[in-house]
């Protein structure tokens, strides 16, 4: 065993300072591997999904990615260690590829990003590829690459232009989220109209012929989207091609080709101190350059390809036009004043001149240098069209050749119907993208029908059942009104707090749930219930009023729905004691009453300096539970109960009547939510409206039966408004039930 530190000579002893390195090569591989796996899930997403744009939702230039490509650049950033073998040589090479593929795989991903996080992820990525190239440049220099260098020099090159490219092409970002941002809300005006009060049963169809427009404007100005589908995106994208090829040419030279011809390549003899760790890292690193190359790949072969057959439609002034929206920001820039704050040691006036035209001169160069690399991203796409194109006519000569026919579908793609012809007027697209609005509109008006369908496949089975059944014998939506009677003596001195959706659910599942063992389907069916509402509510609730009484409602319907307790109460064992209705439900109340009153008790200053609403969750719960106890034993006599069965299914047809008119506001919901969302995650908001939609359109089909009282939008979202509306009408509604008995009595004699 050899003695760490220094010798008998007093030397260092070095010996053990290699046996680490084919555990730090592992570590390389296994990062790179993580790369590999989320660029791969990222790209079975977009095929999924059939965004064949492939958006970065699993892998994006962040904090942890950009951690995982510094552990992944280490072999090609080491200095001094010696690798003389084929594997460590090509190791070196990969990890640079492997940081032109994250480049090109992750730049939709600076799309999602505010200013801040586009600054710091980009500082941070700069500061990589600067390092790893040079760092390449030294080893070429001292003899550590001795191989592959026409490779390496291309890949530096690659790195450096890729880098540029997203450097640049961040800076647009704010700009054209301005812009489209401000077309988006123009086309929402246009796209909805506020359905009156009466047309709000024709829902399922309309919801879903909003829908349609709400994402065909919603996808079009995704960030990530409007980011893939720019000129320097597929420049990007052909950079990322072209270095997966260069390793592949490297990969090939060094394994196919005989030894003792000219093109063959020496490798020294003997193995580096990562020993086995370098094939290991090349088999990593070449995976996550093959599935990373796939996405940006596609994404310049498409821009590509839809331009090939109308490339000669356009003038090369059209062509190589730089729009204004590449230099707005530094223009913008560029007019404003240096902050004042950053002057104050600038005192002579000369000084601030001086640094204001340096700021005018840098964001002058800045302009230039985005000019020229949109012109060359164009100039690389316009060659790229003229290739392929060739490459088509000639597959297509071959084809006619055969006899097979390869009549192009675009004419019958293009001649659309008036659906698509209105969609197209939807689509929010940037100066210079004229050509895109048709392929926009081609490759996404299905979509919204696509995510409805599979909506219908998971449709909440039970609350259909418990609607259906209850839809015949319900009065319209009485059940609002009737659950919580005025009668019912307050047991606070500060006054009621107010009513929301999901409180008067729960209490009165488990007010069933106490009266008799009953069936699983009302437990599955309230907690379908409350998928939805629960969303519509956080829709609806937008200054945040009843957030107490949906948190109470969450609290209450967990020891329901797992244990069957309402707070320490067992509503099974109370179910099975030999008593009548009217007895459990008098011991309910005496419980919710004791709870209330422990509950205000221990939070008295909370709950005399704040409103009703911001009671706390307890005290809440148990004034609900108590209220409907209460008007239900108000009114066990005069309606007539009689049987426990009975008032199951009085309840049942209120937890009913209570859930239809909550769907009652799902065009006002899917409206808020395809506006008010943050323009990042619209389109995720959109499509989980269509298939909400599908899931739902059942139940809406079924209220559409019911009689819909005269209310507003903003009043219909209040459940405490609809119990106002029927407690003023409900006089009305008497006298003309009456006014029409008599009616049908006179048309009796009549006949």
């Amino acid at each position: 065993m050899s003695t760490l530190g220094c010798d008998s000579h007093g030397v260092l002893n070095d010996a053990e300072f290699s046996k680490p390195m084919p555990s730090i090569g592992l570590y390389v591989a296994i990062a790179s591997l993580l790369c590999a796996l989320a660029m791969a899930t990222d790209l079975l997403h977009g095929f999924l999904h059939r965004k064949f744009w492939f958006p970065c939702k699993f892998f994006s230039l962040n904090a942890t990615s950009l951690t995982f490509i510094g552990v992944g650049i280490k072999l090609s950033v080491d200095l001094n260690t010696s690798m003389p073998s084929r594997h460590d040589q090509l190791s070196k090479l990969s990890s640079s590829v492997f940081v032109c593929t994250v480049m090109g795989n992750s730049m939709p991903s600076l799309g999602s990003m505010d200013n801040k996080d586009l600054l710091m992820n980009l500082v941070a990525l700069a500061i990589l590829v600067v390092t790893d190239v040079v760092n390449i440049c030294i080893q070429l220099g001292t003899g550590a690459i001795y191989v592959f260098k026409e490779e390496h020099f291309m890949v530096v090159l690659l790195m450096m232009l890729m880098l540029m490219i997203l450097s640049f092409s961040a800076t647009t970002v704010p700009t054209t989220k301005r812009i489209l941002e401000a077309k988006y809300k123009k086309k929402y005006e246009v796209a909805l109209k506020c359905p009156l009060a009466t047309e709000r049963t024709t829902v399922a169809k309309k919801i879903q012929q909003d829908l349609s427009k709400f994402w065909m404007m919603a996808h079009t100005s995704s960030p990530q989207f409007v980011m893939a589908r720019s000129v320097t995106c597929t420049a990007s994208g052909f950079f990322c091609l072209l270095s997966a090829v260069t390793l592949g040419e490297a990969v090939v030279r060094s394994y196919l080709l005989r030894p003792g011809t000219t093109t063959t390549l020496e490798f020294c003899r003997g193995d580096s101190d990562y020993k086995w760790s370098t094939s290991l890292v090349l088999v990593c690193q070449g995976s996550a350059v093959a599935v990373g190359t796939v996405a940006p790949a596609i994404r310049w072969f498409t821009a590509v390809k839809f331009r090939c057959p109308i490339r000669g439609s356009r003038s090369y002034r059209d062509e190589f036009r730089i729009e204004s929206y590449w230099t707005q920001w530094f223009s913008e820039k560029k007019q404003r004043p240096l902050p004042l704050s950053r002057l104050s040691i600038l005192k002579d006036r000369s000084c601030r001149k001086t640094a204001h035209d340096a700021k005018r001169w840098l964001l002058d160069v800045c302009i230039g240098v985005q000019y020229v690399i949109v012109f060359a991203s164009k100039i690389i796409r316009y060659v790229s069209v003229y290739c392929v194109s060739r490459i088509l006519i000639c597959l297509h000569l071959a084809f006619r050749a055969t006899g097979r026919s390869t009549v192009s579908h675009v004419d019958s793609e293009m001649s659309g119907g008036g659906s698509r012809q209105e969609l197209a007027s939807f689509v929010l697209h940037l100066e210079g993208e004229d050509e895109l609005v048709d392929l926009m509109v081609r490759s996404n008006r299905e979509a919204t029908d696509h995510w409805v369908k599979k909506g219908r496949k998971n449709q909440p089975v039970n609350l259909i059942e418990l609607l259906e059944g209850t839809t015949k014998i319900s009065k319209g939506f009485e059940g609002i009104r009737e659950f919580d009677s005025s009668e019912v003596a307050s047991l606070a001195p500060s006054g009621e707090p107010p009513n929301c959706w999901a409180l008067p659910l729960v209490t009165m599942t488990a007010i069933a749930l106490a009266l008799a063992n009953v069936k699983p389907k009302l437990l599955n069916a309230v907690s379908e219930a409350l998928d939805s509402v629960n969303k519509f509510e956080c829709v609806l609730d937008t200054g945040g009023e009843l957030a107490n009484l949906r948190k109470a409602a969450e609290v209450v319907w967990l020891g329901v729905d797992l244990y069957h307790k309402w707070f320490d109460v067992d509503l099974r064992k109370l179910s099975k004691q030999e008593k009548s209705p009217e007895e459990t439900l008098r011991e309910l109340a005496e419980v919710a009453k004791r709870e209330f009153s422990e509950s205000w008790q221990m939070n008295l200053m909370v709950c005399m300096k704040h409103k009703p609403s911001h009671w706390p969750i307890k005290t809440l719960a148990a004034n609900s539970m108590y209220r409907i106890c209460q008007t239900i034993l108000l009114n066990y006599e005069t309606r007539d109960y009689g049987t426990r069965e009975a008032l199951l299914r009085k309840l049942e047809t209120t937890i009913s009547d209570i859930v239809s008119g909550c769907f009652c506001n799902v065009v006002q919901v899917v409206s808020v939510k395809c506006l008010v969302t943050a323009v990042e995650v619209r389109e995720e908001s959109v499509r989980g409206a269509a298939l909400h939609l599908g899931r739902t359109e059942k139940i809406l089909e079924i209220v559409e039966r019911r009689r819909l009282p005269e209310l507003r939008c903003d009043q219909m979202k209040n459940i405490d408004e609809w119990r106002a509306f029927y407690k003023m009408n409900s006089s009305e509604c008497n006298s003309s039930k009456t006014v029409s008995s008599e009616s049908n009595e006179v048309c009796i004699t009549v006949d």
